[in-house]
């Protein structure tokens, strides 16, 4: 096993890889900004180093600070966590050239998988469904114009480096797609410094379901089940829940399948997740309810998500732990022929957000206290005291709860957004009461619009 682990990020998900670090005996060494000195993810690792001021660009995207760390601290391994420079190639390959262990996939499976475009291509052409779309980049706004006119309005127009939800638009129209075309393509310049777009059917309702799969050290591509994540604002994800309460059990054969196939179709290694649309049954129908007539690709996350806890508590198993086993060339600890699901999780955001426009809000914070109870685990990444600065997303914790079905991960759920008590920082607890007595989420029929509805 691994014996020392630099963690290249910060706050919850920082502290949620040092703490699996910890248990299994492995030094955990943290970087940190200027910014960052005081959380609780620097003061419970082995050893922290500060790599430089606030800016992400001057700290946690400092490629040469946090060698320079890794060096000095004598580091055998850099986890990436997610964001940042986790599905950045030219890391992994630096991370690997300077004779340390990357834990994550390979280079080359993260940049396949980083362009849209391309991994629509490879996903195709492996027997994954794809969406209706551009095989090349649109490189014109004439030439997107005439691509919607084959595919059909609505369109989605996208960035084929973007990720996370960041760099889309929708158009019913040529006139629209005209504008979209230009609005995208500047976004994607400026955010990615990649202006290249694709377009893409767009589906008015749809689920957001995605497969966890891991790469194991052997070659074999294992899935772990789906996860529910269509309770989103602005494309960012608020709630995530495992299984889907959308997904049949034919369903989810034919998922898990089409995940394990996009894996193998990179050679993948480590922990990723394939993300899918999920096109629900027209209401009203004879088959009106959950449930879905076909999904497509949507992209692959060359990472460890977000939202992976309630894999976690679905399947039993450690996922950090995982990853760490894969790089080090350890056999997984479970069984990979006999992974079976049991009960059901539900994964809260809690961001410092207002809980109506969910706009930042940060500030210090005065009051943090946590729930507990059977079912109730949260990976938070501050404490009473610490300040919620603006310079970084606005997660503050993740309340995830889990039951022996969907109605007592629901109840818990309830008890535990009741119970957790945050003072000073604006806080998006109320949406989640809000949420969780909605007779549309209570009943597991719903979409990506539901927030909208909502507000």
């Amino acid at each position: 096993m691994i014996e020392s682990l630099l963690v290249a990020n910060r706050g919850e998900i920082a502290r949620r890889i040092i703490r699996t670090a910890r248990r299994l005996g492995i030094r955990a060494i943290a970087v940190h900004s200027e910014a960052d000195a005081g959380l609780p993810f620097v003061t419970e690792a082995d050893e922290a180093v500060c790599v430089g001021p606030a800016n992400p660009a001057q700290s946690y995207r400092n490629v040469e600070a946090i060698l320079a760390a890794a060096q000095k601290t004598g580091a055998q391994a850099i986890h990436p966590g997610y964001g940042f420079l986790s599905e950045n190639a030219d890391f992994a390959r630096t991370v690997e050239a300077a004779g340390l262990i990357w834990v994550g996939p390979g280079a080359d499976a993260i940049a396949a998988m980083g362009d849209k475009i391309n991994a629509r291509n490879l996903m195709a052409a492996a027997g994954v469904p794809v969406a209706p779309g551009t095989t090349d980049p649109a490189a014109s706004v004439d030439a997107a114009v005439a691509a919607a006119a084959e595919i059909g309005y609505p369109v989605m127009v996208k960035a084929a480096a973007g990720g996370g939800g960041m760099g889309m638009g929708v158009a019913a129209d040529e006139a629209e797609l005209r504008t979209q075309y230009e609005k995208v393509g500047a976004f994607a310049d400026r955010m990615f410094g990649d202006g290249s777009v694709l377009i893409e059917r767009y589906f008015p309702r749809v689920r957001h379901v995605e497969v966890q799969i891991l790469g194991l050290a052997d070659g074999r591509v294992v899935a772990l089940g789906e996860r529910e994540c269509s309770v989103q604002r602005r494309n960012q994800k608020l709630v995530e829940e495992s299984p889907s309460p959308a997904v049949s059990p034919e369903l989810r054969s034919r998922f898990l399948a089409a995940a394990v196939r996009a894996g193998e179709a990179v050679g993948y290694r480590n922990a990723g997740t394939v993300e899918c649309l999920l096109v629900p049954r027209q209401r009203g129908s004879q088959v009106d309810g959950p449930g879905a007539e076909e999904f497509f690709f949507l992209e692959m996350n060359t990472r460890l998500q977000v939202e992976h806890p309630v894999t976690e508590l679905v399947y039993g198993v450690d996922l950090v732990e995982e990853q760490l086993r894969v790089a080090a060339g350890l056999a997984p600890t479970f069984d990979p022929d006999a992974l079976a699901p049991r009960g059901h999780a539900i994964e809260l955001r809690i961001n410092a957000e207002d809980p109506k426009r969910f706009l930042p809000g940060p500030g210090v914070i005065a009051t943090w206290n946590e729930p507990t109870g059977d079912g109730v685990r949260v990976d938070s990444g501050y404490v009473a005291g610490n300040t919620v600065t603006p310079f970084y997303d606005s997660l503050m914790a993740k309340l995830v709860v889990s039951g022996a079905d969907r109605a007592e991960a629901i109840e818990r759920a309830r008890a535990a957004v009741a119970g957790f008590e945050i003072a000073g920082p604006k806080v998006n607890l109320p949406f989640f009461a809000e949420l969780l007595e909605n007779a549309e989420f209570v009943s597991g029929d719903y979409d990506t619009g539901i927030v909208s509805r909502m507000r």
